[in-house]
């Protein structure tokens, strides 16, 4: 069931796995549908001790584990029942909820409220939802109501339970439960037995050990350019978690002014800065989702700043006359030396 539609909240660079797979030792490759996109799995297998079989199943099993807890477009989910839970009452939730709700929590407070799970309707208020785009500004009246009824630090999280501060505050995962999908799905593969793999899921992916030419995964980052797909830059990845943001392919103008998805939390409007995409590694995918998300809305600026004082791996990526630029933390240069 879908997750989330990352095309319509934050767009992910797809990742070009830029190692071949031919010759060489077992590759085992598994993709399909998943949480409305799709999921690729490459593991290295040198002693083929994992039958195909196996592999699929035991993806499959993390696949929907994941969706029975995560998923906004499935009413039977544990986070649908959550949102329809009109209270402010403890509420009590499962393991995989409370360890999303804990991340994106520590993620909110360390971006200075930039990351927020609750804006779900102020994204569908802006046409960027599970609707239909719209070219039509909603009125200011209408996105103060939206925020006063939103607002993450409004969800106090104890020891298994979360309360509503606003009994019709909800939580939309679709920045940060991919991340939580793809990192599912690695803990899943390395309980196989394998220690070579990478797992994306629309963009987002964690990469473990060496690809099969006994080096890092190289990933490349895409020119954030809707009109073209082409690597802006390459990244060595093993054992962390990637995700990129972008603005560029979500949006509609009106005036001659242009409104990207990617909407600010705390002023309910979209993002006005010229940074155009930013991605994160760090040591899983649910953390780089989240991140990358609040690296896009804080900007290359402040989120250099944040980088730094997170000691977070960052690269922003901005249009200018000449072309691309990008500009990495320094935590993002030391991965790559």
């Amino acid at each position: 069931m879908n997750l989330s539609r990352r095309s319509l909240f934050v767009l992910p660079v797809l990742p070009a796995v830029l190692s071949a797979c031919q010759g060489g030792p077992r590759v085992l490759e598994v993709s399909g549908p998943t949480m409305g996109t799709t999921f690729n799995v490459v593991a290295i297998d040198p002693d083929a001790r994992v039958a195909r079989a196996d592999l699929v199943a035991a993806i499959n099993g993390a696949l929907d584990e994941v969706n029975t807890h995560l998923s906004n477009w499935d009413a039977a989910s544990e986070v649908s029942r959550f949102n329809r839970t009109a209270s402010t009452m403890p509420i009590t939730v499962s393991p995989a909820l409370s360890d999303v709700l804990a991340a994106a929590d520590e993620v909110h407070r360390a971006s200075a409220g930039k990351f927020d799970i609750t804006i779900g309707p102020l994204i569908e208020l802006w046409g960027f939802g599970a609707e239909r785009m719209t070219t039509a500004m909603p009125e200011q009246t209408a996105i103060d109501t939206v925020l006063a009824q939103s607002g993450q630090g409004g969800l106090r999280l104890d020891a298994g339970t979360v309360t509503k501060a606003h009994p019709e505050t909800q939580v939309f995962l679709s920045a940060i439960g991919k991340g939580y999908g793809v990192d599912r799905v690695a803990r899943a593969v390395a309980d196989l037995g394998l220690s070579d793999f990478l797992v994306e899921i629309g963009g987002d992916l964690y990469a473990s050990g060496h690809n099969a030419q006994g080096r890092d995964w190289q990933i490349g980052i895409e020119v954030p350019d809707a009109s073209a797909r082409r690597v802006q830059s390459v990244a060595s990845v093993s054992g962390l978690g990637m995700a990129t943001s972008g603005d560029y392919r979500n949006f509609f103008e009106v005036g001659g002014q242009r409104y990207s998805h990617i909407l600010d939390p705390q002023t309910g409007r979209p993002i006005t800065h010229r940074t155009a995409s930013a991605t994160v590694l760090t040591d899983d995918a649910m953390r780089a989702d989240a991140w990358a998300t609040a690296m896009l809305i804080l900007g290359r600026d402040r989120g250099l700043e944040v980088a730094e004082a997170e000691d977070l791996a960052v690269v922003f990526v901005e249009p200018f006359d000449t072309g691309f630029v990008t500009t990495a933390s320094p935590r993002f240069t030391a991965l790559q030396g």
